[in-house]
């Protein structure tokens, strides 16, 4: 059983300019990650993909094994990430001259994932009949209950209707918000047409809220980099 983690860090990103290297806690964001997948103990390799040399740079001296150039038609705003990781995967393959059983993207802004996060998302897809899997915290909002979708009238209506009317949200379905922390896919899951994250045989592995944080603003780096701290603090 071969296991590689892909960590996609492009060096356009928009929200936050150079987000991928700038510093949280002491180090460049995208070494939390490469950090993780070592210390996981699951992985054969570490692969950093990305369009930008300073960013492959920073991923070897973090310690990845893979430092994969994305070409350009997989890095503009409007390329979706699967071919990106599937590109990376067989290039892993190419150069370790073996196939890869089980692939996991770890994403760069999803610092607050633990190793167990990763552990049980990989455990529980290999021990499974699934394809691949997300990782997601309990909704907020439920799309049953109080989740509304607007119309092209104006008015708007509960996202998903019910098939009876739900007077409490604790008798809705159990729904999730994926946090963009933890995806894995078997090899074939991964090597099919498909570009999609969600298919017919994707399962879900559940985090909690402190843990979901996936940085795309100024204010989820500010709570992030106030999270680490307060992890780091002594018990008073």
């Amino acid at each position: 059983m071969k296991r590689l983690a892909v960590i996609c860090a492009r060096g356009g990103s928009k929200g936050i300019k150079g987000k991928n290297l700038r510093m949280l806690a002491g180090k460049p964001l995208l070494a939390h990650t490469i950090e993780q997948a070592k210390d996981s103990g699951v992985f054969d390799w570490v692969a950093v993909s990305s369009d930008s040399h300073q960013i492959l740079a920073a991923g070897t001296a973090a310690g990845a094994d893979f430092a994969i150039e994305r070409p350009a038609s997989l890095a503009d705003d409007t390329a979706p990430k699967i071919p990106a990781i599937r590109h990376c995967a067989a290039e892993v393959e190419r150069q370790a001259g073996c196939a890869i059983d089980t692939i996991c993207d770890l994403d760069a802004t999803s610092p607050l994932r633990n190793l167990d996060d990763i552990r049980g998302a990989v455990k529980r897809l290999e021990e499974s009949t699934a394809g691949n899997l997300v990782t997601g915290m309990p909704a907020r909002r439920s799309p049953y209950f109080n989740l509304v979708e607007e119309q092209p009238d104006g008015h708007v209506l509960l996202a998903k209707i019910p098939d009876t009317p739900i007077a409490r949200r604790q008798d809705a379905p159990r729904c999730f918000d994926l946090n963009a922390s933890v995806f894995v896919w078997k090899r074939e899951s991964l090597f099919s047409d498909n570009d999609y994250v969600i298919g017919d045989s994707t399962i879900l592995f559940e985090m909690p809220e402190e843990r979901s944080i996936d940085i795309d603003s100024e204010l989820d780096f500010a709570f992030v980099e106030f999270m680490m701290t307060r992890k780091t603090q002594p018990d008073e």
